[in-house]
C-alpha cells in the first residue's frame, strides 16, 4: 500500500491466484507444459542451438531464447532463470544471459532472410 492509498480509500491491490501475475498496467501467462514441450521439440530438432535466457521485463515474464546455428529461433515463457539453465544443461545446450551477451548476430540476420524471402 502506497503512502497516500490510505487517504484515497483505495483497496490494496493482490496478485491474482493461478498462473498469471500482474506486472504494472498488465497480465503476464505464466509458463506451461506447452511451453516447455515446444522448447524440448525444438532442441532435439535442430542442431547447434544455444539458449539465451531473458530476464523478467515489465511485459514478460522470465523467457528462454533458442537460437539453431541457421539463425532459426523460438521463444518461450519458463518458470525461472534457474529453471532455463537446467533445461539447457539437461539437453546439452549452451546457455547464456541474455542481458549480458545479447542475441547473436545469425538470428538477426535469419529474420532479414526471413523477411526478404530468401527463406
Amino acid at each position: 500500500m502506497g503512502l497516500f492509498d490510505r487517504f484515497r480509500g483505495r483497496a490494496r491491490l493482490r496478485r491474482p491466484s493461478g498462473d498469471t501475475a500482474r506486472t504494472g498496467s498488465t497480465t503476464v501467462r505464466g509458463s506451461d507444459r506447452a511451453d516447455e514441450q515446444h522448447l524440448r521439440t525444438f532442441v532435439t530438432s535442430r542442431r547447434g542451438v544455444e539458449g539465451f535466457v531473458e530476464p523478467r521485463t515489465a511485459v514478460s515474464d522470465v523467457t528462454l531464447l533458442l537460437v539453431a546455428h541457421d539463425g532459426e529461433w523460438t521463444r518461450r515463457r519458463v518458470p525461472s532463470v534457474q529453471w532455463a539453465h537446467q533445461f539447457c544443461n539437461k539437453h546439452q545446450v549452451p546457455s547464456y544471459d541474455a542481458a549480458v551477451v545479447g542475441v547473436p548476430a545469425r538470428m538477426r540476420e535469419y529474420n532479414r532472410r526471413k523477411k526478404t524471402g530468401e527463406i
